[in-house]
Formats: C-alpha cells, structure tokens, sequence
C-alpha cells in the first residue's frame, strides 16, 4: 500500500538509455521497461524508478542526490562495475555502519554502493 510522503519513485538522468541498460544488467540484474525512445522504466532494484534521456548527468559535487546500493560482497560488485565500464570515483572506504565505494555509470551519473 502506498503511504503519503514515502519515496515511491526514482528517476534518473540518462545521456544513452542502451548503455544504461547494458550497465546496469549487467553489474546488479536490473530489468526495464521500455516507453518509447526516451523513458525506461527500472524493474527489479528494490524501489521503482526510471531513467529519461537528457544530455545530463547527476554527480555529488554539484549538489545531486546519491543513489546508494548494497552489496553483500564489495570488492566483487566494484570489479563488476569496473568491467562493465564505470569508473570508480572514490576507492572503497570505511565509514560509519560499514564500508563504501563511489563509481559514475558510462553516462557520468555517481552512485555509491555499501555493505557492513
């Protein structure tokens, strides 16, 4: 049921929607929707959500929200990111409640991702 005020949907800059599609497969086994040539819809990554096509990207330095990811195994999903063609933008490092790393997706947005 959904409620008032809870966070229901995400949507998120994308330059090249088929190379988001290809990312995100294939490092965390996200499905999507098609709607028409610039709105994909995301399946299966744990809120619903979208990426629309814009020559934008979102990043933390200029003021974006940071999607963050978990992970059960870090060093695993960092190497997937890597060879899938993201870029890691801080290394994995230890914080409070754990340990994170930050990567850009080939259209340039930030995400991080953590585990205990």
């Amino acid at each position: 049921m959904k409620q008032t005020g809870k966070i229901n949907y995400l949507e998120i800059p994308s330059q090249d929607l088929d190379k988001t599609k290809a990312f995100f497969s294939n490092v965390f086994g996200w499905k999507f929707i098609d709607y028409g040539p610039d709105y994909i819809a995301i399946e299966d990554a744990g809120i619903d959500g979208g990426f629309y096509r814009t020559p934008l990207s979102s990043t933390q330095d200029a003021g974006s929200v940071l999607i963050v990811l978990y992970s059960e195994t870090l060093e695993t999903t960092l190497e997937h990111v890597r060879a899938a063609g993201g870029e890691i933008v801080k290394d994995i490092f230890s914080f409070p409640g754990g340990r994170r790393f930050h990567f850009t997706d080939p259209n340039g947005n930030e995400y991080a991702v953590w585990s205990e």
